[in-house]
């Protein structure tokens, strides 16, 4: 059996961080059955563009893979009554909503524990279910704003700037499936579920680290470093080579040691100024440009050729193509492939997140409502004539939502 194949999760998600935190739990085994609005067309994420073409959008297909999907009008009477007809046979409820929407569509675990004890009710808000923002909704743009990432991030002289990625919204992913997880032991000992009030604002916060806590202990204010520079470790950062940048690292003074030989300048090391942290740190303005002068006159390649095999942490600066042709890419099998009507063979990212020796195996992301018949019929039992009570009284959506099961 897949890891999680036993679980069964109900999904309120929409966009990136809910499903993003999903499809790792689904690629391992977890049933993800995603709840969709039929009032407002699915989940948003399969209109995202540029690549998009009706309902498909690879935005989509990136962060909903081997998933099922059910048009549900949560708001409807019927509606409800199937979705805690699906509460008493999962496991967990989870959902990205808005702080305060939990528990006004009664999502919270006060509100579905009469219908199983045991149920995990996993809600990934914004800014958390207390607190004066949590009736916010919540952004990654604005969350890396916020929580001091932007102060952080770019070059001195330049603005505050966003990482490229929505990194936020993927360690929120990562810290709801981890939270959902421990729910699940937790309710699986002691038969009794709960609520995981996870927030983007906490992942954001908790993920400032050290320089927090050098703050909060030693009044230490960050600054933006020039070409990526790490605060407090010399040499640590990017440096530009004759056609291209690299990355050195010397995280450890017996790899300061190393890149001084395998550069051909092991005078540096004997250099009064250079021979520890501490005093690199204080003399980096003089050392700086000494090893920005040397790295300019070569390659990349050049300087990886000499770094590598001496053992000094070291990589080129790839572009998104290069990174996604690295051999060591291939070698771990990151690069997956699914079948789609509209794409055929699809490529995208596995999942980092690996337990056993099997392979995952990846189904393309679900059709709006493609698995009505097997949730509602052969997963709930219910017989032609109540299904058809129920589509009448509007659970289900409209007949368009119906026609695409």
């Amino acid at each position: 059996m897949k890891p999680l194949e036993d679980v069964r999760i109900i999904s309120l998600e929409q966009y990136g961080a809910g499903p993003f935190g999903s499809v790792h739990l689904a690629d391992l085994g977890a049933d993800v059955i995603k709840i969709e609005d039929p009032n407002a067309g699915g989940d948003v994420g399969r209109y995202v563009p540029p690549y998009t073409e009706g309902e498909d959008s690879l935005f989509f297909e990136t962060f909903n893979r081997n998933k099922r999907s059910l048009s549900l009008d949560l708001s409807n009477p019927a509606g409800r009554a199937v979705f805690e007809d699906l509460v008493r046979t999962s496991d967990a409820v989870y959902s990205n909503l808005r702080g305060d929407v939990p528990a006004k569509i009664g999502i919270t675990y006060d509100d579905l524990k009469h219908l199983n004890p045991a149920i995990v009710c996993c809600s990934l808000t914004g800014f958390g279910m207390t607190g004066p923002r949590s009736t916010e909704p919540g952004y990654d743009y604005i969350l890396q704003g916020l929580a001091g990432w932007m102060s952080l991030t770019g070059d001195p002289d330049g603005p505050p700037t966003k990482s490229g990625l929505s990194l936020v919204d993927f360690s929120g992913g990562f810290v709801a499936a981890l939270s959902l997880l421990s729910g699940l032991h937790a309710a699986r000992r002691d038969g009794i579920g709960g609520d995981c009030d996870v927030s983007l604002y906490d992942t954001a916060m908790s993920l400032l680290t050290y320089p927090a806590t050098w703050h909060l202990n030693a009044g230490f204010e960050p600054v933006r470093t020039k070409n990526s520079a790490h605060p407090s470790l010399v040499p640590f950062q990017a440096f530009e080579a004759a056609d291209g940048w690299l990355v050195v690292g010397c995280a450890k003074e017996k790899f300061w040691q190393r890149l001084v030989a395998a550069i051909g300048h092991p005078e540096l090391a004997a250099d009064p100024r250079f021979t520890n942290f501490t005093l690199r740190g204080e003399h980096r303005d003089d050392l700086l440009p000494i090893l920005e002068r040397i790295f300019a006159t070569e390659s990349v390649q050049h300087w990886l050729a000499l770094l590598r095999p001496a053992g000094v942490p070291s990589g080129p600066i790839n572009d998104v193509a290069q990174a996604l042709t690295e051999p060591h890419t291939h070698a771990r099998g990151l690069v997956v492939e699914t079948e789609h009507p509209r794409y055929g063979t699809l490529q995208q990212l596995a999942s980092p997140v690996r337990f056993g020796s099997e392979p995952p195996q990846y189904r393309r992301a679900p059709a709006r409502n493609e698995h009505f018949t097997e949730i509602v019929g052969a997963g709930l039992g219910y017989d032609d004539e109540k299904i058809a009570r129920l589509a009448a009284e509007g659970a289900f959506g409209t007949e368009h939502d119906r026609a695409s099961a």
